[in-house]
């Protein structure tokens, strides 16, 4: 089985200890473990697979707790670098009712994005690894030109690389520009995620037939359309399979899209896809392969926090076990 190599940003997250306030009137927070592309890692590392952080932290208090949470969730920090030059990256939530949340982040810039391209070494992958980013680390710094060697050393061994977006507007000030860097790693992915909230805003397009369509351009093979709390769809060129979600009870959505592509992308290792079978597992195991992802990102909303609240391969059999005898 290869490793989920994730590259990107590992934070705090700041969490309220009550949901629907205001960010402004929130008084208490808890601490947790986050960043999309650590949550990635983390879910998969939890399920039983391989997975591998690639970033920077700081020497500060908030790297160790960090480095510490990766190792126990079971992620490999070998591949994480430190530096004094800039503090660990922080986020506050402040969560609705609903569970669904908005962000403060505090980076500029945050260690992280100080990663550069000469400390990626392409030695490290193998043919059979994943390699999965997403757009918040993808500003005009190192870290950016650290994603380019890091895409193009896996592409060269043969490796998979997926892409989710996880667009964060309050991260740029310019919007245009933010589509734009978007719209230009998409050609460099095999496998795109992408939330319904996203897809007008990085495509252009209203029409999401259209906007999806739109986004098979460079070595793009497969989306995954994900529609929350109602499932996710898996687009291929020629064939589209939905699936529907599991019914839980929200307490926080933190994480809950990462624990689902990470679980995805967990399965996919498993069954050792290839850029060269990657279409053909997807056709001949979709219904699998959405439902068990669709089970990660249930139970990771109803937890707290991204990494704490990932699930064990035990309850997301046993949420399917479940939800299976309830159709009997």
């Amino acid at each position: 089985m290869g490793t989920l190599y994730a590259i990107g940003e590992v934070l705090i997250d700041f969490i309220p200890r009550q949901a629907g306030q205001a960010l402004k009137d929130v008084v208490a927070f808890e601490r947790a473990a986050g960043g999309a592309p650590a949550n990635v890692a983390a879910a998969a590392a939890k399920l039983g697979g391989n997975a591998s952080m690639i970033t920077k932290l700081g020497k500060d208090a908030f790297g160790d707790f960090l480095l510490e949470q990766l190792s126990e969730a079971g992620v490999s920090t070998d591949l994480v670098k430190r530096t004094d030059e800039a503090n660990t990256g922080l986020a506050f939530v402040s969560l609705r009712d609903n569970g669904e949340r908005d962000f403060s982040f505090y980076r500029n810039p945050s260690s992280d994005l100080l990663l550069a391209e000469d400390e990626i070494d392409p030695d490290v992958f193998q043919a059979g690894d994943l390699l999965h980013f997403g757009s918040v680390d993808l500003v005009e710094s190192p870290m950016k030109r650290a994603h380019v060697k890091a895409i193009d050393a896996v592409k060269n061994r043969g490796g998979l690389v997926s892409f989710d977006p996880n667009v964060r507007l309050p991260l740029w000030n310019d919007h245009d520009a933010y589509r734009r860097t978007i719209r230009s790693f998409i050609p460099r992915a095999h496998l795109l995620k992408i939330s319904e909230d996203e897809l007008s805003f990085i495509t252009g397009i209203q029409d999401v037939d259209q906007a999806l369509a739109s986004l098979f351009t460079g070595d793009v093979q497969a989306v995954v359309y994900t529609k929350g709390s109602r499932g996710a769809d898996l687009i291929l060129p020629q064939e589209r399979y939905g699936s529907a979600g599991f019914k839980v009870k929200a307490q926080d959505t933190t994480g809950a899209g990462d624990a689902f592509i990470g679980g995805f992308l967990h399965q996919l290792l498993e069954r050792q896809a290839t850029p060269h079978n990657l279409s053909s597992i997807l056709t001949e195991e979709h219904a699998a392969l959405l439902r068990f992802a669709n089970a990660c990102g249930a139970i990771t909303a109803t937890g707290k926090g991204a990494i704490p609240a990932l699930p064990s391969l035990e309850q997301v059999d046993e949420l399917i076990a479940k939800e299976n005898e309830s159709h009997v």
